[in-house]
């Protein structure tokens, strides 16, 4: 089997959807599934030749003044497009609605291999961060859905991340394909996990709360800093350690300090190392992840598989498949439901070691499990293909898409058969087609780089 993936961020930036590719191809690549080609934005500098898998950087515009870190990737880049048809993948699986999953329908185009997109993120919550006009949220959640609707299948990380889809207006099908956790089930050896805590104030049989991830307000991070100014009031002694960094760190940091003592909360920064993670999460007695945006919550799945436990808010995506006071435990989104919760959990710590036993066998899993369910189904869709039973979506394309890759087609055929420089006689015509393209493209095309 050929595979092609796409995604809009890749490392040298690294974020939740870029690890999912990049475990989706290490698995099917090294434990021989599948050849595996990724296709993304090129970053200057960026060194791709060192992946046991074949990566093809595709033309990418600096848009990192706009969207600290990401570039937007061109999706009408040629040169790139004609590399990716000669791998002629036997399915293509897009993980981000805009660029990636423009390009992806015009290598189908190409290549008739059906195409596949994952739904991550809920992305009206960027596109409302991003976009003030209630007129233009519209259109541009109209484009995304358009452009997801294009697609032959789709897979959502969790039964919450289908219903948001819904509410964005898509009315197709969809199939929950879960994430899976790059960490080695079980807790890390007392030792290792010294080796990176020991410099922090962390006290014995004084609770440590954790919370790893983006250090954005809309992961709940004022409510935990709320919930814990009420519990410090009382008395309470802990330990509140941010594992991250974001564009909201120093608006939390100043928050924290206006409510803490100083004692009692950590930032650490960025920590990319997984087995430095895997230590924090074994060190902590509770996780806490009182975010309604994730779709998907792999940090909460990463925290179980060093048999720490999470408190979520009851009915947010991240706690489907959480029993309260079992394997996890759940809350109202409110400062005083969480405070309310640590005061009465946080002085038996035998008790979160068992409810984090538990939470370690009975959610995790592992992304070989994951990336061997998706293997599975790849293939039930290139028979349901070969067979017929499966019809690509190819007429379901914009007028500007469709003359685009008409144009990228014509520009193909001259590069193929006369060398790069005679696509130069195609210049005009195909500048006018993309200025008609980017006319839909550019209102959407920097927003979706924001998760």
């Amino acid at each position: 089997m050929k595979v092609t993936l796409l995604n809009d961020s890749f490392p040298p930036v690294i974020d939740g959807v870029a690890n999912v590719v990049m475990n989706y191809a290490k698995i099917l690549q090294e434990e021989k599934l599948a050849d595996v080609m990724v296709a993304t934005p090129a970053y200057p500098g960026a060194e791709y030749h060192s992946y046991p898998y074949w990566v093809v950087p595709y033309q990418s515009f600096d848009t990192t003044k706009i969207v600290k870190g990401y570039r937007a990737g061109n999706p009408l880049d040629v040169k790139e497009i004609v590399t990716m048809k000669e791998f002629a993948p036997d399915i293509i699986h897009s993980h981000c609605p805009v660029s990636s999953t423009l390009l992806a329908r015009t290598l189908r185009f190409y290549t008739d291999a059906p195409l596949v997109f994952t739904y991550h993120t809920k992305f009206d919550i960027d596109i409302a961060k991003a976009v003030k006009s209630k007129l233009l949220q519209k259109e541009a959640i109209h484009a995304l859905v358009s452009n997801i609707e294009a697609c032959d299948e789709v897979w959502v990380v969790s039964r919450g991340a289908g219903e948001n889809l819904r509410c964005l207006g898509y009315t197709g099908e969809y199939r929950v394909v879960s994430n899976g956790v790059d960490f080695a089930k079980g807790r890390v050896a007392p030792e290792k996990v010294a080796k990176v805590t020991d410099s922090y104030d962390l006290p014995e049989g004084i609770p440590v709360f954790l919370f790893v991830g983006r250090i954005v307000k809309y992961k709940g991070l004022p409510l935990i800093l709320d919930a814990l100014a009420k519990l410090s009031q009382d008395g309470v002694d802990f330990r509140m350690v941010f594992v991250g960094s974001g564009p909201d760190e120093k608006e939390m940091k100043e928050k924290a300090a206006s409510l803490l003592k100083p004692e009692q909360y950590i930032f650490t920064g960025a920590v990319y190392d997984r087995e430095q993670l895997r230590a924090w999460n074994t060190r902590a007695d509770l996780f806490l992840f009182p975010s309604t945006y994730d779709t998907n919550g792999i940090v909460v799945r990463e925290a179980a598989a060093c048999g720490l436990a999470s408190v979520l808010i009851g009915g947010s995506c991240a706690a489907e498949g959480i029993t309260d006071d079992r394997n996890g435990f759940l809350i109202e989104e409110t400062p005083d439901a969480m405070y309310r919760l640590l005061k009465r959990v946080g002085s038996d710590l035998a008790h979160l070691y068992d409810v984090g036993e538990h939470a370690m066998n009975e959610i995790y899993i592992s992304w070989e499990d994951s990336v061997h369910s998706a293997y599975e189904r790849y293939g039930e869709i290139i028979e349901a293909k070969k067979s017929g039973k499966l019809v690509l979506r190819h007429n379901a394309i914009s007028g500007s898409m469709k003359n685009m890759q008409e144009k990228v087609q014509d520009s193909i055929k001259v590069t193929e058969e006369f060398g790069e420089e005679c696509r130069n006689s195609f210049k005009k015509e195909y500048e006018m087609a993309y200025d008609e393209f980017l006319k839909e493209y550019e209102k959407i095309s920097r927003i979706f780089h924001m998760h």
